[in-house]
């Protein structure tokens, strides 16, 4: 197995920079396109061997260092017993969770009942790409997850789930208690499928002050974290606009923590200290830059990280208009100009 990505998590020697980007399997890439356009998205996500053809997609074209499941952070939420409907316009909740009764009638489910797909879509990637690079089990973070579920769905100022955290903190404590007992055994489903390193994605988690976040999130995502490294796997929390906010996800005792593109990757380095490794963190626009200016991001953002404990990504995901060349030029320069870091022989122009 090429092990990059599980080397550079651990912080140990790698012969280049590993990367991987999120959203990697979607929809600026043609041969996606292709398979999306006889299926809706939800039914893809619970169909293995559809979604473990468009995982290895990516590893194909692009030649990145893992394969990340084709899933969604809402499909356990799903299980849970609330009726998710997902679309071009993103997700939505039709009877969204807004009281103690609500959170009551969540359940917490088994999760080879509820999301056995997924655990079955790993499996096929692996034996598609015959361990050949690692893959990457991910969900998303008890308050991400409570946003959508009592927005209704996407938000703009996040007033519903908020109002509940500081009108009716014990209902919104429930609320991420069960939503951490779902998730935990969710993702060793996954790992005892054959992930080989888990992400949590707490998309929404900048939208919380720090001290808000110290109290309502990151009690879980320690409990998280904790159960996953005990089974042996590395651990990456991400988050956007959480720069404020590395102290306490470090705090969490994952192996990584992502950053987006708003704080140099030297300063977000200094806040997190040595016995961290990193990942990200190119601004997923800049993929439309000119190739040469493209590469200068590429090689500044090597520059500041170092050559051990980093895993290059975007900031956030790869968005749909993305040109897949320029996707693969990225991978392409990264693996090239990683090598040139270790050898001392990376230009400064």
């Amino acid at each position: 197995m090429n092990d990059r990505l599980l080397r550079a998590a651990r912080r140990q020697p790698t012969d280049t920079t590993p990367v991987w980007l999120m959203r990697q399997a979607g929809r600026y890439l043609p041969e996606y396109r292709a398979i999306r356009g006889n299926i809706a998205f939800l039914d893809l996500c619970k169909h293995p061997d559809l979604a473990a053809e468009v995982t290895v997609q990516p590893v194909t074209r692009l030649g990145v260092d893992a394969a990340i499941i084709f899933s969604d952070i809402l499909i356990p939420v799903e299980a849970m017993g609330i009726t998710l409907e997902l679309g071009d316009k993103g997700p939505h909740f039709p009877n969204p969770v807004r009281s103690a009764a609500d959170i009551d009638k969540l359940g917490v489910p088994d999760p080879v009942e509820g999301t056995g797909f997924v655990a079955e879509a790993i499996r096929r990637t692996r034996k598609a790409l015959n361990d050949s690079v690692p893959v990457i089990g991910f969900a998303g973070a008890p308050f991400t997850l409570a946003a959508y579920m009592v927005e209704g769905g996407g938000s703009k100022s996040y007033i519903l789930i908020k109002r509940l955290m500081f009108e009716q903190p014990e209902l919104a404590h429930r609320l991420f208690g069960k939503l951490t007992d779902t998730l935990i055994p969710y993702l060793k489903m996954q790992v005892e499928a054959g992930a080989s390193i888990v992400q949590i994605f707490d998309s929404w988690g900048g939208e919380l002050s720090p001290w808000d976040y110290e109290r309502f999130c990151i009690p879980y995502l320690k409990r998280m974290v904790s159960e996953l490294k005990a089974t042996g796997v590395p651990v990456i929390v991400f988050g956007v606009g959480m720069s404020t906010h590395l102290p306490l996800l470090k705090s969490t005792g994952a192996d990584v923590v992502g950053l987006d593109w708003t704080l140099p990757m030297d300063e977000g380095r200094k806040v997190l200290g040595p016995d961290v490794a990193v990942q990200g963190n190119l601004d997923p626009l800049h993929l439309f830059l000119p190739r040469e200016a493209l590469e200068g991001r590429v090689k500044d953002i090597l520059r500041r990280a170092g050559p051990e404990g980093h895993i290059f990504n975007l900031g956030h995901g790869i968005l749909p208009p993305t040109d897949p060349d320029s996707a693969k030029f990225l991978v392409d320069a990264v693996h090239r100009h990683g090598v040139a870091l270790r050898q001392g022989t990376l230009s400064n122009d």
